[in-house]
């Protein structure tokens, strides 16, 4: 079966049997995280990797869990490389794991993760209905519906992140350091034209208060689709990818999320009517970060073209 229809499929029979409950079903805070085996993929070299996400079931709290008992694989290393820092709702093919060069099809990965009391694992393995392409990743991140492709879309390459050399690796609290990022891309998927949104709003806000039957805003209208939609053009977002338990960060300007954020006027590629903001003709994009405690923190920049993703991350000690 295609992996992406089988997956859609059993959505469609869960929503049937569970849809009332669910709807009321959302959270603030006090509930747990649940790791998520996304697939696995082979790089040209015929090297392959376990591709890994997670699900924070809270719309606002964002929860540390480090490397452990806790949050570790088995068989093998307990720290594979994953994130110690969540960061609320959904999070898509965020690491992967070289595959061990004995791994057979029934063989199996597993990461566990304990929060709020509850204890959850991925099972990853190599079976093929698993295996993953760029054009999988577009569609389950939502920058394609279910079962559609093109030949621009499966032409798509990933943007080209560059961190220029940050000058000190070690600052105080509450010190701000500026990291410059240059970001390229091949364009595709194109962005969405700013101009048609506003005047797709303005169309609405006009047709709501001179009828006597307001149209919806389209920003209001529930989705049409079972899978998540997102808008498509080329942004970057930094964020914290490891630190110390209830550290925080702050980044300025505020990052694009890099979570499925859905609310209407959320500044996130799944919320309604979104667009991606216009980058700088060289690609050079600045952000000036400071942190609120000493440790170590690993940071993560991710260029995200609305389909594919590159990443790259930074660690910074920071002293008192």
């Amino acid at each position: 079966m295609n992996r992406t229809f089988g997956v859609l499929a059993a959505l469609v029979v869960a929503g049937a049997a569970s849809f009332p409950a669910a709807q009321s079903l959302s959270y603030t805070r006090g509930q747990n995280v649940a790791p998520a085996y996304e697939g696995w993929e082979q790089a040209p070299d015929g090297t392959k990797y376990f591709v890994f996400g997670y699900m924070n079931r809270n719309w606002e709290e964002e929860i540390d869990i480090p490397v452990g008992a806790d949050n570790g694989f088995s068989p093998g290393d307990a720290d594979q490389g994953q994130p110690t820092h969540f960061l609320p709702r959904r999070n898509r093919f965020i690491f992967k794991v070289k595959v061990p060069a004995a791994f057979k099809e029934k063989d199996e990965l597993i990461w566990s993760l304990t929060s709020h009391g509850k204890t959850e694992k991925a099972y990853a393995s190599l079976r093929p209905d698993y295996i993953l392409d760029d054009v999988v990743k577009a569609s389950e991140t939502g920058a394609l519906g279910a079962g559609t492709s093109s030949p621009e879309v499966r032409a798509n390459t990933p943007p080209t992140l560059k961190v220029e050399e940050i000058k000190a690796r070690t600052i105080k609290t509450g010190e701000p350091l500026t990291i410059i990022t240059q970001v390229k891309d091949d364009g595709v998927p194109k962005r969405r034209d700013p101009s048609r949104v506003a005047a797709a709003q303005a169309r609405a806000a006009e047709q709501s208060t001179g009828s006597s039957t307001p149209t919806r805003n389209p920003s209001m209208v529930p989705p049409t689709r079972i899978t998540v939609g997102k808008s498509v053009g080329l942004h970057l977002s930094w964020f914290l990818y490891r630190g110390p338990a209830g550290a925080t960060v702050t980044f300025d300007p505020a990052q694009i999320k890099a979570w499925e954020d859905t609310r209407t006027g959320a500044d996130s590629p799944w919320a309604p009517l979104w667009v991606a903001p216009a980058l700088p003709p060289d690609g050079k994009v600045p952000v000036h970060v400071t942190f609120s405690e000493p440790g170590t923190y690993v940071l993560r920049c991710r260029a995200d073209d609305g389909a594919l993703v590159a990443d790259e991350e930074v660690t910074i000690v920071v002293t008192r």
